[in-house]
């Protein structure tokens, strides 16, 4: 049975090309494009990438509107920073040529950050829906790591998907300061931001994931991703703390105000 490769980018010419070539074997390469300014188009040519090109507003929204455009049933979707290996290649055309019974398939995924491929902290045990039928498979509505629903059963691949979360530490920041922002705004309530929101929360997340969950056997990458973590937990109480007294925050890719 055909397969199509969907590969949502934006500006991505330092990294869509190893995804492009992992996902050569597809019988259609849709590339879903923000409006890349860049050789990312260039890029996805080379490959002969179908291209369609929507204005980005988040992850899961992006993704549902290109699902429905792929012109095969089942469907294989990576970001611009993922690839596969041959062998994960070979085990998704012989279970999609072995019409499964299962509507999606759970993929592990080895993450890199910062050079390190990580294996433990908030790393390890990461997997994602990323093969998965067209017709019965859509994202949940939510803007930061919303994941696939499906109709029918899902099954597990014994490959893995690499994906290099590392852009530099400006992106990483950038990347950090979008998603608090989107999150704050999906968890805007009526409750009041305290001290358990702005000092427990965030230093309880570091002590998780550095040594509970034993980060810090990844060496300084781990250490960094620990402090990250409680970060991000801080920020985003502030933020709905200010968003509850009216501040308004703007989205700094699309430059459009989060509600």
């Amino acid at each position: 049975m055909p397969i199509t490769a969907i590969i949502p980018c934006f500006n991505e010419e330092k990294k869509i090309e190893t995804a492009l070539a992992s996902v050569a074997f597809a019988d259609e390469i849709l590339v879903v494009d923000s409006f890349s300014t860049d050789g990312t188009l260039e890029l996805a040519k080379k490959y002969g990438a179908r291209i369609i090109q929507r204005e980005y507003g988040y992850s899961a929204d992006q993704k549902n509107w290109a699902i429905p455009q792929a012109k095969n049933e089942w469907i294989v979707l990576l970001d611009a920073d993922e690839w596969l290996s041959e062998e994960l290649q070979m085990e998704i055309k012989n279970v999609v040529a072995s019409n499964p019974s299962d509507d999606g398939f759970w993929i592990k995924r080895e993450n890199i950050f910062m050079g390190r491929r990580m294996r433990f902290g908030q790393w390890r045990g990461d997997k994602v829906i990323r093969l998965f039928h067209r017709d019965r498979c859509r994202y949940e509505d939510k803007r930061v790591h919303a994941e696939i629903i499906c109709e029918g059963s899902t099954g597990l691949l014994k490959g893995k998907i690499s994906h290099d979360t590392y852009r530099g530490f400006s992106a990483m920041i950038q990347k950090a300061d979008r998603y608090t922002t989107w999150k704050a705004a999906d968890r805007l309530t009526g409750k009041k931001i305290g001290w358990f929101d702005l000092v427990i929360k965030p230093g309880f997340a570091f002590f998780r994931e550095y040594f509970l969950q034993l980060g810090f056997l990844d060496g300084y990458p781990g250490f960094i991703s620990a402090n990250h973590s409680g970060w991000t937990k801080f920020v985003r109480a502030v933020k709905i703390m200010r968003m509850q007294k009216g501040e308004v925050f703007v989205d700094p890719q699309t430059g459009k105000t989060v509600k």
